[in-house]
């Protein structure tokens, strides 16, 4: 799943959803996967992790991931804080990471579980609760669950682990250029391979050919910027990678299957 916010943002985004395939991808923002019905497959770089219902899966900021659904209707609470939740866990949630960052229901401390419910019942937008005091609760909230977590988890120094793969370079290239006109030969050359050998990989790794990931990067921030944002919706595609709107309305309704204008309005 990628940040559908602004990452500069001082935002904490909470849903509630179906689990679901995600490829490769890494954001600045700290993840929280708590599953709440079936199971779920996460992956941090080569490694994959089992969750079940129950199960809390904290992905520190940077790090590459993916998801994995094998059971049907499975379910989750997918939380993503921005940076600016991090307090005093910043240098530890940028120099460090879990060995294993899945944390099994039978260890999660009872306050995490509150938290976790009361974010879930919690409408953030709710404007008869004053917005000073529900944003100093939620900074408070992500604090309680590291603080409870973190001692569970066996942290490593980042450049223990290998980081320099090709999922890595082909993930963190298009994180960083996604706004740019991308091509398979250009993202092949910048990652070392031939076109053919990236081709199969996307197909193999991702599961998706190379315009289909790229789209889903570029849309997964325009939806961002549609509900985060006041920004006009040509300024918002120019700003995401699209070349012109047919193309950009074209594959935002295959992807979200409405309109951008019709997101932006049911999204608020």
């Amino acid at each position: 799943m990628i940040p559908s916010f602004h990452e500069d943002l001082d935002i904490l985004e909470v849903k509630e959803r179906p689990c679901s395939h995600f490829p490769p991808h890494l954001h600045r923002s700290m993840e929280f996967i708590y599953v709440t019905k079936g199971s779920l497959e996460v992956g941090t770089g080569t490694d994959l992790f089992h969750m079940e219902k129950g199960d809390l899966a904290l992905i520190f900021p940077n790090l590459i991931h993916h998801f994995q659904v094998f059971e049907k209707d499975s379910r989750c609470i997918a939380m993503l804080a921005a940076p600016s939740y991090f307090g005093s866990y910043e240098d530890v949630l940028v120099d460090q990471r879990p060995e294993i960052p899945v944390i099994q229901s039978k260890d999660l401390h009872q306050d995490v579980l509150y938290v976790l419910s009361a974010l879930d019942h919690c409408d953030q937008r709710d404007h008869n609760y004053p917005t000073q005091h529900r944003d100093t609760l939620s900074h408070a909230w992500i604090q309680v669950i590291l603080s409870r977590c973190l001692p569970l988890m066996n942290l490593q120094p980042r450049e223990d682990f290998r980081n320099q793969d090709l999922v890595s370079k082909v993930v963190t290239y298009v994180a960083t250029n996604f706004r740019q006109s991308l091509t398979l030969p250009q993202v092949a050359d910048a990652v070392g391979i031939s076109q053919f050998s990236l081709s199969r990989f996307f197909s193999r790794t991702f599961h998706q050919n190379f315009n289909h990931y790229i789209n889903s990067v570029r849309l997964e921030h325009a939806s961002a910027l549609l509900v985060d944002s006041k920004d006009p919706i040509t300024e918002i595609l120019l700003d995401c990678g699209f070349q012109s709107q047919a193309t950009f309305n074209r594959a935002f309704q295959n992807y979200y299957h409405m309109t951008p204008r019709q997101y932006r309005q049911s999204r608020r």
